[in-house]
C-alpha cells in the first residue's frame, strides 16, 4: 500500500524573525510522501531568486542592444558580425562580437603590416559612427553614455565594445 500526499506551505517571517540581509523573505516547504521516501524541498534563498529574476528582466535589454549592434555594423561597415553577446553589469554594457572581419581583412591580416592597417581602418570607422551608436545604446538603456571603449583581435575575428554610463541601470524592458 502506497500513500501519497503532497503539500506545499507559504511561510512570510516577520519583521523580528528576519536577521537583514540574510534572512529568507519567503520560505517555501514542499513535502512529497511517496510509499517509504519522504521527500523534502526547502527554498530560502531569496537574493537568488532576486538575481534570477533580475537576469531575466536584463535580457530584453541585452536583445535590444544585440540587436542595435549588429545593425550597426551591417549599415555602417558593411558586414554584421557571426555571432553577438551582449552583457548589462551596473554601469557597464560590454559587447563582444564574432566574426567581423571581411574576406578582404582576413587576407590582410596575414601580415603585420596587415593587422595594423585593419586595426586602424576599424578605429577610424568607429570614430566616424560613435555618436549615433552611443545614441542609440543610451535610448535603450535610459543611461548617458560616458564613454566607447573598443579594440578588435585581427588574428581571432573578434571586436569588443565596452559603454559606460553615468549610472547603474536598472533591470528593466526598455
Amino acid at each position: 500500500m502506497s500513500l501519497a500526499l503532497r503539500a506545499k506551505q507559504s511561510y512570510r517571517p516577520t519583521f523580528s524573525q528576519r536577521m537583514g540581509n540574510h534572512a529568507a523573505h519567503a520560505l517555501h516547504l514542499f513535502v512529497q510522501f511517496t510509499g517509504p521516501i519522504i521527500s523534502i524541498t526547502c527554498v530560502t534563498d531569496y537574493r537568488a531568486e532576486h538575481e534570477r529574476v533580475a537576469e531575466r528582466e536584463k535580457r530584453p535589454m541585452e536583445s535590444a542592444i544585440r540587436n542595435t549592434i549588429i545593425k550597426f555594423e551591417q549599415e555602417f561597415l558593411g558586414r554584421g558580425p557571426d555571432e553577438v553577446r551582449a552583457l548589462v553589469a551596473r554601469d557597464l554594457v560590454v559587447v563582444r562580437l564574432k566574426g567581423v572581419l571581411t574576406p578582404a581583412e582576413r587576407q590582410l591580416a596575414k601580415t603585420a603590416e596587415g593587422v595594423e592597417m585593419v586595426k586602424q581602418l576599424r578605429q577610424n570607422l568607429i570614430a566616424q559612427g560613435r555618436d549615433k551608436l552611443c545614441e542609440q545604446v543610451s535610448e535603450i538603456t535610459g543611461a548617458k553614455v560616458l564613454g566607447l571603449f573598443t579594440d578588435i583581435d585581427v588574428q581571432l575575428g573578434e571586436r569588443v565594445f565596452v559603454f559606460t554610463v553615468d549610472r547603474e541601470i536598472q533591470n528593466s524592458s526598455r
